[in-house]
């Protein structure tokens, strides 16, 4: 074999080996998402793995750096029936972002961040002791705090649709979040949102 031989056999072999970006659940890819408010991007993570087995458990505002679909699988998993039931929590979502799929024609995963944008509150009331007297007040609402409050009222929205009625998890759960990408009032997660703020706002 030449000097010359040895450089073109392995050039082809090289450019062979890359492989394409991984999807989630081996269906939708993440790679590119648009996001319409600054505030929540951060706190916004995205990743084609939906199951990370804990690796962030434990460490104080590591949170973030899950996919917000684990987050919401996780959040789905804090109900009576799916309590440590991760499978099943994860078929749920998987099942409800093929219909949402089916209604939008959208990528479910840009669905579920613009629903998670919409549903966070932008104000909420704490409670400020005067002499013994307890007085709400109005505060803004931290960017990740605003987050968990947006996947908690989608999630707690899928569960009361679903619960002891004919609707199925994955039903109610694509439901929730078709409406609340398109802020439809009539939407649980949206209707909380707007309950918050508006408390928030008699409380200024």
């Amino acid at each position: 074999m030449s000097e010359s031989e040895t450089p073109e056999s392995d050039a082809p072999a090289e450019s062979e080996e890359t492989s394409p970006n991984a999807l989630l659940f081996g269906v939708w890819d993440v790679s590119e998402m648009e996001y319409r408010d600054p505030s929540t991007q951060r706190y916004l993570s995205v990743t084609p793995v939906a199951h990370t087995m804990g690796r962030h458990a434990g460490k104080q505002f590591q949170k973030s750096e899950i996919s917000v679909v684990e987050r919401l699988v996780n959040r789905l998993m804090q109900s009576e029936d799916n309590t440590g039931h991760k499978q099943k929590a994860l078929n749920i979502v998987r099942d409800a972002f093929e219909l949402v799929e089916e209604r939008t024609d959208e990528n479910p995963v840009q669905v579920l961040i613009r629903a998670v944008e919409n549903a966070a509150p932008r104000e909420e009331t704490v409670r400020l002791k005067y002499g013994g007297i307890s007085v709400p007040k109005a505060v803004d609402v931290a960017p990740q705090r605003r987050v968990d409050q947006a996947l908690k009222f989608l999630a707690d929205g899928a569960y009361n649709a679903s619960h002891k009625s004919k609707t199925s998890a994955a039903e109610a759960l694509a439901q929730q979040l078709v409406g609340a990408s398109n802020y439809d009032v009539q939407t649980y997660a949206i209707s909380q949102k707007e309950e918050k703020e508006r408390v928030a706002a008699a409380a200024r």
